[in-house]
């Protein structure tokens, strides 16, 4: 008898962590992400795993998303010694998105402990140390996609390319439990169809439990062409009232995506009079990366780029002005109009965006433009559903600036597309949604009983699934 328990990103979206246990894979966790919004110190101190951590006998990690993997120096921080595995290009990707994090983490509790100081009260502990992302990078042992590997003796795994973003995968478990086989698959985060830089989610079509993600398990996107007028419309409009244009932009994925149509964009002539502004040092360093696995990637959709010497970096946008020192990051506040800034995080929880909402936010003639899904209690969530004043580094500064958001660029399968990926499965299996909003995954469920018969279950935090 094997059982799941879903900790994380049960009817919710970030936080996703989930645990296999059974007497031949010992205790697995099939992700460690991060719970995002509100203050990453308070969350940290306060937010307990519902396992003993020095139990754990392995991690499977989907991708490099923080939602996903962020927990990871605090599980080795109180005790975990065993494997983790993820696909090649996820651990190069942890190596910079777990040490962005924690760095941002340690910042924030240090001015926390000065505040504390100043009042008297008693300082907090740390929950991780820098020296934790090293220990987790110790852990990771890195497999190729489609090669299955025992990860026990009894128990294989695989990753198949997930096409969220670079390296996010599927993770398809096979049990042996005496005499019977079992099969456990991890949807992970599923990427959209025909995107530019990823290939399409790999189908599979046998298993006794699927774990589906359902983000937009409620709509589907703007189509990519839709969304690409709107943001042509969107910088004339900004042109014309001699504004400026912020984007808040996740550092793996979209950040890469953007920047490739804005290639294109200035290209056709549209960016003729605009400055492009990468303000994120880790999103740099990730777009290197990207380059380095270019050709890996869905080259049919990118052929500017995997010919000749041409790279995201390159000569494809050769407006682009990358601002990795802060001098360089605040030289960008003198500019007038023009600009396209594109900083983390791309939900504004943290990072340089925020300096830049303290600049331009209370102006109406600037835009600010989402790209990406907002979760609850994120400062861009609030943006988006149409907040009137917001506080920043402790003032408040009123919205007048253009909120403005482009579905299309999600890297996310929309409902169409989850439903089109489960129903691939041939032996009706158990199916569990998760990482997705209530409302999102009431949807995606109904949606698949009355088109398609299949029954689905909403798993609540701390429930288990025996198969």
């Amino acid at each position: 008898m094997a059982t799941i328990k879903f900790i994380g990103a049960a009817q919710e979206v970030t936080g996703s962590c989930h645990l296999l246990e059974s007497s031949v894979t010992g205790k697995v966790l099939l992700d460690c992400g991060m719970h995002q919004g509100g203050d990453a110190v308070e969350r940290l101190q306060h937010e307990s795993f519902l396992f003993d951590p020095r139990q754990i006998d392995t991690v499977i990690l989907s991708h490099a998303h923080i939602d996903h993997s962020g927990l990871l120096p605090k599980l080795v921080h109180e005790g975990f010694k065993g494997k983790i595995y993820c696909t090649e290009a996820t651990a190069e990707l942890l190596d910079i998105m777990l040490n962005d994090s924690t760095n941002l983490y340690l910042r924030d509790l240090e001015k926390e402990n000065l505040r504390r100081a100043r009042r008297g009260k008693k300082t907090l502990k740390p929950q991780i140390v820098s020296s934790d992302v090293g220990k987790v990078l110790k852990l990771c042992k890195p497999q190729p996609y489609n090669k299955p590997f025992a990860f026990s003796d009894n128990a294989t795994v695989a990753f198949h390319d997930a096409g969220h973003i670079l390296g996010s995968a599927i993770i398809e478990i096979k049990l042996q439990e005496k005499q019977q086989q079992k099969t456990l698959v991890f949807s992970g985060d599923l990427g959209k169809k025909n995107t530019v830089l990823m290939n399409d989610p790999m189908t599979l079509t046998q298993a006794d439990v699927v774990l589906m993600e359902g983000t937009y398990g409620n709509r589907d996107h703007r189509s990519l062409d839709n969304t690409i007028d709107q943001l042509r419309d969107i910088l004339q409009e900004a042109w014309d009232d001699g504004g400026n244009v912020l984007i808040p932009a996740f550092a793996v994925g979209r950040t890469q995506e953007l920047l490739f149509y804005l290639g294109c964009l200035n290209h056709e002539g549209v960016l003729d009079n605009w400055h492009v502004y990468l303000d994120s040092p880790m999103a740099i360093q990730v777009t290197r990366i990207y380059d380095r696995w270019l050709r890996t990637l869905d080259c049919e959709g990118i052929k500017p780029l995997c010919s000749g010497d041409q790279t995201l970096l390159g000569k494809f946008l050769p407006k682009l002005h990358l601002t990795v020192k802060p001098e360089e990051s605040m030289a960008i506040n003198n500019i007038k109009n023009g600009a396209i800034i594109i900083a983390g995080s791309g939900m504004c929880t943290g990072g340089r965006i925020r300096h830049h909402f303290k600049q331009r936010i209370w102006n109406k003639l600037n835009r600010i433009i989402f790209v990406g899904f907002q979760a609850y209690g994120t400062l861009g969530r609030i943006l988006v559903d149409g907040v009137k004043h917001i506080r920043l580094f402790g003032d408040e500064y009123v919205v007048k600036a253009h909120i403005e958001t482009l579905g299309g660029f999600s890297a996310h399968a929309g409902q169409t597309e989850l439903i089109e990926w489960i129903s691939q499965f041939k032996n009706n299996p158990r199916i569990m949604l998760v990482h997705g909003e209530p409302e999102a995954l009431d949807a995606l469920s109904q949606k698949l009983w009355d088109e398609k018969g299949i029954q689905t279950d909403i798993p609540q935090r701390g429930q288990s699934l025996a198969f």
